[in-house]
Parts: C-alpha cells; sequence; structure tokens
C-alpha cells in the first residue's frame, strides 16, 4: 500500500495554519525557515484546474476536512459551530480579534455611564416620559459620536414614527396581508376603523391590499423574567387611502387580559400599546438577526473551509466576509445569554427563551437561504413589486439599501467573471462543486443552490447574498442602529415593571409600567456597546469590503477598478445619508426622524457583533 508522502503532509499542514491560524501565531516561531516556501511570484488565488502546484491542495483540503468540524450548534439549535484542531484555532484566532475590536468601546462605556447616571441625578431623576432625553442628550460622545437619530426623542409619540420604523429599522416583521389567501387574524370596530381610514372597513382595507400584519404571539409561551412583564402583541398596519401614508391600525397585547387598543384609544392607552409591541420588536430584531444572518453565513464558509483550498478565489471572497465571525457565538454564550448575564439583566424574556425563538425562526424561515434574498424577501412579503395592493409611498430600507444591494452584486459580478471567464470552467472547478455539495448535505445549509453550479449568476447570487448578510443585514438590526434608534427610550423599553393593564382607560401615567434610572441607564448602556465608531480610520466599514484583498490580483486589474467604483458608489450613498435632514414637513424619506445608521461608513462589512 503506498504511503501518504510524510513532506507533503507536513508542508500542507503548514500551510493551512499560515492561512487559517495565522493571526494568533508568530510567522517566524512557528515555521522558521519554512515562512518563505510558497513562490512569491506565484498568483495568490487560482482555479484547481490551473494550479501548478495542484497536489498541495488536495493534501491541504484532506488536512481540512479533519481539521474542521462540524460542533453542536451554539446560541440555539441552529447551525453547525467549527470544533476541530483548526476550528478550534479559528474560533481562538476571531475571539483575541473581537476582543481587540471592542475594546476602545468598553473602555468608554463605563465612565459614560458614570457621566449618564450623574446627569439623570442632577436632572432630578425620571419624573416624566420626557425626562429620559437626559440619558442621550450630550451623553455617550464616544460610544455613540452620532448621537441619537434625530427626532427619535422629539417626535417618538408620533403614529407615522412608530409605523415607519417597521420599514426602516426593523422591516423583518411586517407583511402585507392577500385578499384571498391570508385571513383576518383579529377583529377590529368598524366603526373605529371607519374613521381612521377614510370610511374603509377592515374588510375593506384587506380587499384592497392595503392591510399588513406583524405577529409577535409567540412570546406569549416562552418564560419572563420574574418581576419583568412583557406583551405578545400583534398588529395591523395600513396605507391610508387618502394620504398614502403607512400608519399603526390596532395592536392585541395577547397576554393579560388581551386587550386590543387602536389610535382612537385614550393617549396613554395608545402609547402603552405601541410600547409594548416595540418591546417585543425589540427583542425579535436582536434574536432575528442572529438566526438570520450568523447562523445562515457560518455553515455556508465552513463548508468552503472544508471543500477549498485556500488558494480559491471563492474561498479568498467569503475569508474576507468572515473576518471574526466566529467569535460571536461563542461570545454570546459567556457574557451575553448566560445565566445572569446582560440579557437577562435587562429583558423580560429569560436568555434561553431569545435561543428558543432563534432556533424557531430559523428554521421557519430566517435560515432558508435563498428565500431570504433580499429582492425575493420582501417580494415575497408584499412589501416590494405587489401586484395586489397599491405601493408603499415610502419604504426606508428598501430605498437605502438596494443601491448597496446593486454595488454589491456588480463587484461580485465582475469577480466571477474574472475568474470564469466561461461557464463551462464552472463545471470543470471540483473544488466549487465539491463546495455546493458539502454545503447543501454535510453542513445543511437549508435551501441553497443545488448541486452542480454550472452558471456564473448563481454564483454571484450566493457570494451577493453572502455579502449581504454580512456587511447589510446584520447591521441594519444591530450595531449602530440599535443605540440610535431601535432602542431608544421611551419608546423601546425591554421590559414593563409591572403587569399589563387589565382595562382601558385607567391609565394617569406611564411611569410605573417604565424603567427607572437604574433600569433606563443599564439598557442605554447595553445597546451602545454594539457601535463600532472607528470603523472609517481602521477601514473596516461596508466601503472597504473588498479593499486591498489579495484576490484583486495586480494593480491595474479589471477587479481593481471594479473594487475601486465599489467604493465610489458606497461612499457617494454615504454622503446621500449623511446630508438628510427634515423636509418641509418635518419628514426624512416619509418618516418623523432621520435615519442614519445604515451608512457604509460607519457599519462593519463583517459579522462583528
Amino acid at each position: 500500500m503506498a504511503l501518504f508522502p510524510i513532506h507533503a503532509l507536513f508542508l500542507s499542514f503548514l500551510h493551512i495554519i499560515h492561512a487559517v491560524a495565522w493571526p494568533i501565531i508568530s510567522t517566524q516561531s512557528v515555521l522558521g525557515p519554512f515562512a518563505a516556501l510558497p513562490d512569491d511570484n506565484d498568483p495568490k488565488y487560482s482555479l484547481p484546474m490551473f494550479d501548478t502546484r495542484s497536489w498541495e491542495r488536495v493534501n491541504e483540503i484532506h488536512l481540512a476536512s479533519k481539521g474542521y468540524i462540524y460542533g453542536p450548534p451554539l446560541l440555539g439549535n441552529t447551525s453547525f459551530f467549527p470544533t476541530g484542531i483548526l476550528g478550534e484555532a479559528m474560533v481562538a484566532r476571531d475571539k483575541t480579534a473581537w476582543f481587540k475590536d471592542v475594546e476602545y468601546v468598553t473602555n468608554n462605556v463605563y465612565p459614560e455611564l458614570s457621566e449618564a447616571a450623574t446627569a439623570v441625578t442632577k436632572a432630578g431623576g425620571i419624573q416624566s416620559l420626557s425626562s429620559y432625553e437626559v440619558l442621550y442628550k450630550n451623553q455617550w460622545t464616544s460610544s455613540l459620536p452620532d448621537g441619537i437619530s434625530p427626532g427619535m426623542l422629539t417626535n417618538w409619540t408620533q403614529d407615522l414614527l412608530f409605523s415607519m420604523e417597521r420599514l426602516s429599522t426593523n422591516p423583518y416583521v411586517v407583511r402585507r396581508l392577500h385578499p384571498s389567501n391570508d385571513r383576518l387574524h383579529f377583529p377590529v370596530d368598524d366603526g373605529v376603523v371607519q374613521q381612521l381610514a377614510g370610511g374603509r372597513t377592515l374588510a375593506d382595507l384587506h380587499q384592497e391590499g392595503r392591510l399588513f400584519f406583524a405577529d409577535h404571539s409567540y412570546q406569549a409561551t416562552y418564560p419572563k423574567t420574574p418581576e419583568r412583564w412583557t406583551a405578545a402583541c400583534t398588529a395591523y398596519f395600513y396605507i391610508h387611502p387618502d394620504s398614502d401614508d403607512f400608519l399603526p391600525l390596532a395592536i392585541k397585547t395577547n397576554m393579560g387580559k388581551d386587550l386590543t387598543y387602536t389610535p382612537r384609544d385614550d393617549a396613554n392607552d395608545w402609547l402603552f400599546a405601541k410600547i409594548a409591541f416595540s418591546m417585543n420588536d425589540l427583542f425579535h430584531s436582536q434574536l432575528y438577526h442572529l438566526a438570520n444572518t450568523h447562523d445562515v453565513a457560518e455553515p455556508v464558509h465552513q463548508a468552503a473551509l472544508r471543500t477549498m483550498s485556500a488558494r480559491h478565489p471563492v474561498r479568498g471572497y467569503l475569508d474576507r466576509l468572515m473576518y471574526q465571525a466566529y467569535a460571536v457565538r461563542p461570545i454570546g454564550e459567556e457574557f451575553l445569554f448566560n445565566d445572569g448575564g446582560f440579557y437577562d439583566s435587562s429583558f423580560a424574556l429569560v436568555n434561553w427563551a431569545g435561543k428558543k425563538f432563534a432556533t424557531d425562526a430559523y428554521w421557519e424561515h430566517a435560515g432558508h437561504f435563498r428565500s431570504t434574498n433580499f429582492y425575493r424577501d420582501f417580494a415575497d412579503r408584499g412589501l416590494v413589486d405587489c401586484a395586489y395592493g397599491p405601493p408603499l409611498h415610502s419604504f426606508p430600507f428598501y430605498e437605502t439599501v438596494a443601491p448597496m444591494v446593486q454595488a454589491i452584486e456588480d463587484f461580485t459580478r465582475s469577480f466571477v467573471e474574472d475568474f470564469y471567464p466561461k461557464n463551462s470552467l464552472m463545471g470543470s472547478d471540483h473544488e466549487l462543486q465539491a463546495w455546493i455539495i458539502e454545503a447543501t448535505s454535510e453542513a445543511q445549509v437549508i435551501d441553497f443552490f443545488p448541486a452542480p453550479l454550472l452558471a456564473r449568476e448563481d454564483l454571484v447570487s450566493i457570494l451577493s447574498h453572502m455579502a449581504f448578510l454580512s456587511g447589510i443585514a446584520h447591521h441594519a438590526l444591530n450595531g449602530a442602529t440599535v443605540g440610535e434608534a431601535l432602542g431608544v427610550l421611551p419608546l423601546h423599553h425591554s421590559s414593563f415593571n409591572r403587569p399589563l393593564p387589565e382595562t382601558k382607560g385607567r391609565i394617569d401615567s406611564l411611569l410605573p409600567w417604565l424603567h427607572n434610572e437604574t433600569e433606563a441607564l443599564k439598557q442605554a448602556s447595553l445597546l451602545v456597546r454594539f457601535n463600532r465608531p472607528l470603523l472609517d480610520e481602521q477601514k473596516g466599514n461596508l466601503l472597504h469590503m473588498f479593499w486591498e484583498t489579495e484576490f484583486l490580483g495586480p494593480a491595474g486589474s479589471a477587479l481593481h477598478a471594479a473594487e475601486r467604483k465599489f467604493r465610489a458608489t458606497m461612499l457617494a450613498i454615504s454622503g446621500e445619508i449623511r446630508t438628510r435632514q427634515f423636509d418641509e414637513y418635518g419628514l426624512s424619506q416619509g418618516m418623523p426622524f432621520i435615519w442614519r445608521s445604515i451608512d457604509p461608513r460607519k457599519i462593519p462589512y463583517y459579522l462583528c457583533v
């Protein structure tokens, strides 16, 4: 029987360590004179059928399949998490990078928390709903240098602000009800609906395709933290027949006395209902982002680690996007969703309820690769290109993000066509085909592209979606937007201090239900931690997603030109976002607040938190 060449095994193992676990060890201390073994004149990336050192790739992949093992999931029963000697080294590398990356924010949060607490004390504590403004005004200047989204502290009682958050800061909950295929989920008095909707009844809105639904009722079954309360709201939104505004119609709590609220109720009752829904939405956004981005992108990349050489350009593309990716779930287990950790200290639902939701959402829809494509997801929910109802007058998330997605697709198409000038080359690339098979079979990526993958446009779609997940979808729900808008008090509380009201018309003050000074400071200091204010100077933002990556090849290449175009496009999008102001009606993108959190210059290109 032929023996595996020991020198080939040794050199291949060194190559893997160099490519994968590199940031945690020193070149000279481990490789010594072998550090320069690869020929520096050879291209960094090549397809396997054109590689003059193909035997190295075979050995490398053989060792990778032994060193990267699909381990049990973390933060819920979702996708695999890597183990094995190489997998564990990769996780250790990413955790080291993550702790270094978060150091600036961590070092600033605690003194800024003390300063905010002093400001609240000097103001006499939280004596009214407007007192929450003291938490943010001139605070968190290092952790959250851009401050709170303009309008969020002054216009937060407006129904239009509340409803338009569903189309901006968290667009992953609401869907349009189909007149024929979808039922009405709860009744609302037709007299009230007609007053709100220009004479239309609930059935009229439904039949005209103007009625939208958001469902957080699943939260009713989750265990609650002692002495904290929440609702499990369902809600109707609608397009007004006269103004075309997207507005809230009714909110049903599904807990306690299961009351249904409308804008025609007493002001405090309706405000309570909007806060209850926002509480459910804050929980949803943070756990949905986990199931929809981290849990989807990781197994696709793990399949590539086991089937592709580090010299494969597709692997290089994925490696770039997955910077620090494998730090998040273990750090989340250790510090955020551990018993008594940051999550338990603030939210009404216990930490393992969050893991339960991440699990349920992942298998139901959030973890489905093709179904959550940027365009398809919004079309499937009737938010764009709807054939059975009027278009949304304004859809800030889609309008802002669509040009970014287009820029990613344009660069990715140039990248794919550069390495695969003809479709026929894809069928000859056995590493590419092995990756597709592995992703579906061993990595168990849900709703992935089937093998064989023979069309370049399908590869463009896969890679672009990975870039969308890591660089945009993640930070739409996490990162800066949480501290600037999605979690800002007094509209967005993480829990109530007492059980839900049993009747309507009895709330003289909302304060007994809402966060006191300690809880408010705790929530604010937790959510600003998700921001990364140094990204622009570190060149770690979306603008630099493909900047100085080795697969661009020699200076002057077509890929360099494509990357410069990508960067220029993102810079222009950033400029447009940064100059947004209120119009003569006090609106920006049809909203009474200015949403700048998705700026390409302030969000990472990678799954950082």
